[in-house]
């Protein structure tokens, strides 16, 4: 579906991403389809850690924590050096299903770009609002995705904008390996 943005201009409304984590083979499917292979998997009670290589022209490695419980998903994203972005941590909104040997997740348009003991920034809103209308999300799900990143920036606000300061005081403490040498 197309929807119309306020400048009169056509933007075309992706429907939301699906991503697959297979704990037992260790692969994670993207949502175009391309299975990666996954250096790390750790279960936590409160959601799970992801660590694998990257083939993308921008980063070369990515770290994730799903956390169902928030509607969350924390990445670090290892950009080369010519493609560096003035990012701490990559946050998307949306649904993260825990399975004993597989989790899925399904993108609901919102992000947060945080600057550690700075600010964030709230992106994709204008998307979120375009797949609403293009019924690619009912109106309870775009409510929860605005709802979850409200507690979300509260979260961070409170916190210095200290992702991981915010997570351990709600009883997830999130520890990031980086990338391997």
């Amino acid at each position: 579906m197309v929807a119309h943005t306020s400048a009169g201009a056509h933007t075309v409304v992706h429907a939301p991403k699906h991503e697959t984590f297979d704990l037992v083979a260790k692969t994670n499917v993207d949502p175009k389809g391309f299975v990666r292979v996954v250096d790390e998997y750790r279960v936590e009670p409160w959601g799970l850690y992801m660590a694998r290589p990257s083939d993308h022209a921008h980063f070369d490695y990515l770290e994730s924590w799903l956390l169902p419980a928030l509607g969350l998903r924390a990445s670090v994203f290892h950009y080369l050096p010519a493609h560096a972005r003035d990012q701490d941590y990559y946050v998307d909104i949306g649904e993260y299903t825990a399975g004993t040997t597989r989790w899925t997740s399904v993108d609901h348009y919102l992000d947060l770009s945080v600057r550690t003991g700075r600010d964030y920034d709230l992106l994709d809103v204008d998307e979120l609002f375009d797949a609403r209308v293009a019924q690619h999300v009912d109106t309870p799900t775009a409510e929860l995705a605005l709802a979850r990143s409200i507690t979300a920036i509260e979260g961070l606000t409170r916190h210095d904008y200290d992702l991981n300061a915010w997570l351990a005081s709600v009883g997830m403490p999130t520890e990031w390996n980086g990338k391997p040498s």
